[in-house]
């Protein structure tokens, strides 16, 4: 079987396919437009039939980010329409006068409230009258509504009356979308379970006609599944209903090929490092990935399980300016695929990270993206001489004050996910992927004392190999509100058992066998009176582990009572992993047979004698000294003096910085 991963970026889709054991990989420049036009013509090249399909993709992220998603209504009760746009009361920018939040997904005029309520017992006090919802379908069919949101007070304790919207909905509107928040998150918190059923609501219309378009293109027998945001794959008809899972999908699938990686080479504490053409992503795996339900995706909560992965404006693409103050910025904007930095000769105007890279010598033009793509660095000249003016300093210092700024940034990032959660980066392991991540990696290693980075094969495609080497997973929850004296160890077995059953009833339909399917259990937990809880793994000593969690993240425990909030089921099907290619037999230090010449590159405003080695030519037991440049078919890594890589068995670059 050919077993495909695709992973769609701002400036290039990747590809990674394994064909009769062997790996290989493809890079296709990304179609803003229509973003299945460049997956169809990936797939197109490497050809073939019967083909296993994982797909990371960034429709639901784009349509959310820039507001092109479904015309979309919101159904709730009566006094409770302006849920999602009143939000709570904490505030992002508190001292800023001037500051709007971004208007909300649905309208005032598309917010309907109906008389009808349940309590948060689940008791109903006051019934639904079919009629006010007959009456709200003629409206929305007269203001051309794609997609309904529907999510009512306390639903997770009882869905009645959402469940008798829906099936009126389907009766009288029957080719619009419908999303029922206790079906997308049987959670209490009514401001975080209305924008994150709204959100559904948004951007599943559209991930269904990606989709649709998609397997409409694909060749016989091919079967496509898509990776969610919490590191899991599911089939393309769960994905329709519940596109909201997917809004970090790309970037989750770096993360799990990481922890694969990591396993591998004996290392369960990294910090991933991803710089692609447009944003950066950072995340921290300590022996597993950091799931989160508190995620934000342009300002609004969703609250759906989520590899921990913290994004910035910060990648090659990332365009340099002066601000109003005259001071040099770097991104969030960027110069995307289209027309992209100024080098790649397609009318970009702006500098660019990558062309300070290629202004400093970083890059070697003639082998950039396996020399299949050609950079213009007489094209920078001018451009570059242009930003340097506004800042009243040399070119050569100004390409180097792009580059750290940008690094600065990054920085910032990784220190986020680490340092301000209580983890000391030093302890760590800084795994960098992503076409232009290997650039900086060595340099952000060295800011943070971090002793190595590795860098696997192929980084500019690794989140593709992540699709590949993704479980099936399907996450579930529902809010039970209990207190410690209220229940046991045996009542919640008890509670877990709805759950339980759902799982293996919808991963049998993924096409496992029960022992097939691993069940992880665990507890949303809080102390009496507090706002927020922690997850813990269900077990009988659930309280004691959630004193001692409780204690590792905040440096202390309560005597006060403990509450079980919501109970968690994660539903793993293990896939069948193709094996990474790995060399035979060692060879000896000397890395000359790789050896493809020398450049001159700046390192501190001095330029060095650099040599270029070619990446697919460095064997086992290879030891790269620095200044070097390591290229490849997907990215290029930057060896500054005094940093050393050596081969490993799997090929992974691992530099001691």
């Amino acid at each position: 079987m050919l077993i495909v991963g695709v992973d769609t970026g701002g400036t290039f889709t990747d590809f990674v396919y394994v064909k009769d054991g062997k790996w290989e990989v493809l890079k296709v420049p990304s179609t803003s437009r229509n973003p299945a036009e460049a997956v169809v013509q990936g797939l197109l090249m490497i050809g073939g039939k019967g083909r296993k399909i994982v797909h990371g993709s960034t429709v639901a992220t784009n349509a959310l980010l820039e507001r092109k998603g479904a015309k979309t209504a919101l159904i709730t009760n009566e006094g409770f329409e302006d849920v999602i746009e009143i939000g709570r009361q904490n505030r992002k920018r508190l001292y800023d006068l001037h500051y709007r939040k971004p208007p909300p997904l649905v309208p005032r005029d598309l917010r309907f409230g109906i008389n009808c309520r349940v309590d948060y017992r689940g008791e109903i006090l006051e019934d639904l009258s079919p009629e006010e919802v007959e009456e709200i379908c003629e409206r929305l069919k007269e203001l051309g509504v794609e997609s309904v949101a529907v999510c009512f007070l306390h639903s997770y304790a009882n869905p009645v009356h959402e469940r008798e919207v829906g099936k009126i909905l389907k009766e009288k509107l029957p080719h619009i979308h419908i999303s029922l928040s206790h079906e997308i998150l049987p959670e209490f918190r009514e401001f975080e379970r209305t924008s994150t059923t709204v959100v559904n609501a948004y951007v599943s219309p559209k991930m269904e006609g990606y989709l649709s378009y998609l397997e409409g293109n694909l060749s016989e027998g091919d079967t496509l599944r898509v990776m969610q945001s919490s590191g899991g794959i599911v089939s393309t008809e769960v994905v329709k209903k519940e596109a909201v899972r997917t809004v970090l999908s790309g970037p989750a699938g770096g993360v799990i090929s990481a922890l694969h990686l990591g396993k591998l080479i004996g290392l369960d504490r990294l910090i991933t490092f991803d710089m692609g053409g447009t944003s950066t992503d950072v995340s921290l795996i300590d022996g597993r990935p950091t799931l989160t339900t508190e995620s934000e995706i342009g300002g609004m909560p969703i609250k759906v399980p989520m590899v921990d992965v913290h994004t910035i404006g910060a990648g090659g693409g990332s365009i340099a300016y002066v601000d109003g103050g005259g001071i040099l910025r770097v991104g969030p904007q960027s110069a995307g695929a289209d027309p992209g930095p100024v080098c790649y000769g397609r009318g970009g105007s702006e500098i660019t990270v990558t062309d300070a890279n290629l202004y400093l010598g970083r890059l070697v033009p003639e082998h950039f993206l396996g020399g299949r793509m050609r950079l213009y660095p007489e094209k920078v000249e001018e451009p570059m001489r242009r930003l340097a003016d506004k800042l009243g300093a040399e070119p050569l210092e100004v390409a180097g004050a792009v580059v750290e700024v940008a690094e600065s940034n990054m920085e910032r990032a990784l220190r986020r996910v680490s340092v301000q959660r209580g983890y000391d980066p030093r302890d760590f392991s800084l795994i960098t992927y992503g076409g232009a991540g290997g650039l900086h990696a060595v340099s952000l290693a060295r800011s943070l004392g971090m002793p190595t980075v590795i860098v696997p094969p192929n980084p500019g495609i690794f989140s593709a190999v992540g699709m590949i080497l993704a479980d099936v997973v399907k996450d579930y929850s529902i809010t039970v509100m209990l207190r410690e004296r209220e229940t046991g160890y045996e009542q919640l077995r008890e509670l877990f058992s709805p759950l339980v059953e759902r799982a293996l009833e919808e991963m049998g339909s993924e096409g496992f066998k029960e022992e097939e399917i691993t069940l992880e259990l665990s507890l949303d937990m809080r102390y009496e009176g507090q706002s927020y809880e922690l997850n813990v793994p269900f077990s009988e000593d659930y309280v004691e582990d959630f004193h001692r969690a409780h204690e590792r993240h905040y440096g202390y425990r309560h005597r006060r009572e403990v509450e079980i909030v919501n109970l968690r089921v994660r539903a793993v099907g293990t896939t069948e992993k193709p094996e990474l290619p790995t060399f035979e037999e060692k060879s000896s230090e000397d890395p000359s047979e790789a050896l493809l010449g020398s450049v001159r590159t700046a390192f501190g405003g001095e330029f060095l004698e650099t040599k270029v080695y070619q990446r697919e030519r460095l064997r086992w037991g290879n030891r790269v000294e620095g200044p070097a440049i390591v290229v490849e078919y997907s990215s290029t890594t930057l060896i500054p003096p005094g940093a050393v890589a050596q081969v490993d068995r799997l090929g992974n670059l691992i530099i001691s910085v």
